[in-house]
């Protein structure tokens, strides 16, 4: 296992083939899951790319600290671990909230984006009233109380079979998170709006979404793709908010198609 110190947070993170001669992908989760959610991805990726993953804080083994969260929170964890490992520039990956702090690294940091996969998110997610209805649902009740519900946004109904053990795992993962975590995690979401900023962005992006996406719809999605100069937008079947798993093999292949049209990378 690999942890990093930034600030007074402890960092879980892994690489993978980072021996500085193949493009760099930086993983960033999703909202109540840990990096694990990346493996089937990188499986059908292969040894065409190197790999940056980690767990945002409150999330798998990094540490929880002071809640709640921001975006730039996030953003200065990923800054102090590509630091670490002397990556200058890669491309960055963001699920959901992950897709939140790509897009504010991107702004922060362009300099160490060369392509953007947005996935699943947008610019401006809810509106603070659900986001504080969610945050006190958690502290009252738990995450566990919460699963079902959240399983129905993320996946769909095909997916949530009960004898299909990728889908229970997935309930796992989420009713283990920290809930502490979870609900400063959720005021990260509810505080963020880069409306205004992706009109801005002059790096490669794809934009992609899940047909049957219950927490950011395929008309959420296009209309970020269409704020952002020259992007791409990818809709991938049969899927829901997590196509890592619930689809990782048109999920990949979607991605895998947009990076090797890009010639600089």
């Amino acid at each position: 296992m690999q942890f990093l110190m930034s600030g007074s947070q402890t960092i879980h993170y892994k690489t993978v083939g980072l021996d500085g001669k193949r493009p760099v992908i930086v993983f960033i989760n999703s909202l109540g899951t840990d990096f694990r959610i990346w493996e089937q991805v990188m499986a059908e990726l292969g040894d065409s790319y190197a790999y940056v993953l980690h767990d945002k804080r409150g999330h798998g083994l990094s540490d929880t600290g002071n809640t709640p969260y921001s975006i730039d929170d996030y953003v200065d964890d990923i800054e102090a671990l590509l630091a670490h490992l002397s990556v200058r520039r890669a491309i960055i990956w963001g699920l959901s909230i992950g897709g939140l702090i790509a897009q504010r690294l991107c702004d922060r940091r362009s300099d160490l984006v060369s392509a953007l996969v947005l996935s699943n998110t947008a610019h401006k997610i809810g509106t603070p009233a659900m986001w504080n209805d969610r945050i006190a649902k958690v502290e009252q009740d738990g995450l566990f109380a919460m699963v079902d519900g959240v399983m129905e946004r993320w996946f769909t109904p095909a997916f949530r079979s009960p004898d299909n053990a990728a889908y229970l795992g997935a309930k796992n993962m989420l009713a283990r998170q920290d809930a502490r975590g979870y609900a400063g995690s959720c005021a990260a979401i509810r505080d963020a709006d880069y409306t205004q900023v992706v009109a801005a962005f002059d790096v490669p992006t794809l934009c992609v979404a899940g047909d049957g996406d219950g927490s950011t719809p395929p008309e959420l999605v296009a209309t970020l793709s269409s704020l952002i100069p020259g992007s791409r937008l990818e809709i991938i079947e049969g899927c829901g908010h997590i196509p890592c798993v619930e689809q990782p093999c048109a999920y990949a292949a979607a991605v895998h198609t947009f990076l090797k049209s890009l010639p600089e990378l």
